[in-house]
């Protein structure tokens, strides 16, 4: 497989070895060519996710508990009243979000979140009315849909992102909690992906619904799902995981199948120490890529506009461990390059997303986060 490497660019004046240009004045150079990165919004609260929205706003979630909408131009509304309860959870807090595929017509979005009782959380999947006239925007008729077995006191590996399928069903990524056993038991939802119907009902077509496992559960075996996307050129559902040590995977997860975590990896626990039997087992699935040393990968999204044609087909994935934006060139179903993109800005990429534009936003991970759009460099 071959690996390229992007170059950072800087434009208008000389760059002083310490010097950090404005986003707005940097550009790097990538096999779509020079690109450029533009401040959408700044001063976000470790933002985790976006959804667009038809008027060309954004919503945007806080890992500390809140939604927000960003506007066309840049600013920042109050935190939404109506969103479900959650707060900064270590790892966990309010998470991904999503519209409704029928949003025109319903104006329903759907939220991950930490659900916190008695000092144990689990995540959790709510669904909501986003209404905009008649005052302040809010969020009305919210109404979990969705809780994970098991809360713990754990404050790691929640996952947790959405996509909706061509059919209309909504999968889940769901972590491990930290606790790895749970990640093989099938009568327990941590570890997996779980494909639920809009309402929170389960599909008469899941693989365990006849017995054998939790109903909601599609694919067992994961560890920590932060990135999931359906390949528009085979409707299927593609995640991205975190490994421990190395062992960061693309997986395609199939109803039924069982990803190996932690019986196998190709990864080894922060000590060193050897995770479970190998990298192999029969009756366990092989990832589709993965990288050693780990990149701590994120949002994921596959590229169908034509902004930038070279990218057109090509999936990306945000890394925060790695600080970039990592592009994959597929053949088939099998990672044929990478190139790594903008890991000149240091900054860990939380999310990333094709807006309805056709151009890439990417999602950065701090206390002062932002909103960062990819565009031609004219």
């Amino acid at each position: 497989m071959a690996m390229i490497k992007a170059t950072a660019v800087f434009l208008g004046f000389g760059l002083a070895a310490a010097a950090v240009p404005a986003l707005a004045e940097q550009a790097f150079d990538t096999s779509a060519g020079r690109v450029r990165l533009e401040t959408v919004a700044a001063g976000l609260d470790h933002p985790w996710s976006l959804a667009f929205l038809p008027d060309g706003a954004m919503l945007v979630t806080e890992r500390p508990g809140t939604v927000r909408i960003v506007g066309p131009d840049g600013s920042l509304s109050a935190p939404l009243p109506g969103a479900p309860a959650t707060q900064d959870w270590g790892q966990g807090g309010m998470l991904d979000i999503v519209l409704d595929p029928n949003f025109a017509a319903n104006g329903m979005i759907y939220l991950s979140f930490a659900e916190i009782e008695g000092g144990k959380a689990g995540t959790a999947v709510a669904r909501a009315r986003l209404v905009r006239e008649g005052g302040p925007p809010r969020l009305e008729d919210t109404q979990v849909i969705f809780r994970m077995t098991g809360k713990t006191g754990s404050t790691r590996h929640f996952g947790s992102r959405f996509v909706f399928a061509p059919d209309g069903m909504l999968f889940v990524t769901l972590g491990d909690r930290g606790d790895m056993e749970r990640a093989q038991d099938t009568a327990d939802h941590a570890g997996s992906v779980i494909r639920i119907a809009p309402d929170g009902t389960v599909p008469a077509d899941n693989p365990f619904v006849d017995g054998g496992g939790l109903p909601e559960i599609w694919s067992i075996g994961h560890r920590n799902l932060q990135g999931a996307a359906i390949n528009p050129a085979t409707g299927v559902l593609w995640t991205v995981e975190h490994g421990a040590r190395g062992g960061d995977e693309i997986n395609i997860p199939r109803a039924g199948r069982n990803y190996g975590w932690p019986v196998i990896s190709y990864g080894r626990h922060y000590s060193g120490g050897k995770i479970g039997i190998g990298t192999a087992k029969e009756g366990m699935e092989q990832p589709v890529h993965y990288w050693d040393p780990s990149i701590a990968p994120s949002g994921m999204a596959f590229y169908t506009g034509d902004r930038f044609p070279a990218w057109t087909g090509d999936v990306f994935v945000g890394a925060l461990r790695g600080a970039h934006v990592a592009r994959l060139a597929l053949d088939g179903d099998s990672v044929a390059a990478e190139e790594t993109l903008f890991d000149e800005l240091g900054e860990r990429i939380r999310d990333i997303r094709q807006g309805p534009d056709g151009y890439l936003y990417l999602v950065t991970d701090s206390g002062d986060g932002r909103i960062l759009r990819v565009v031609p460099a004219e």
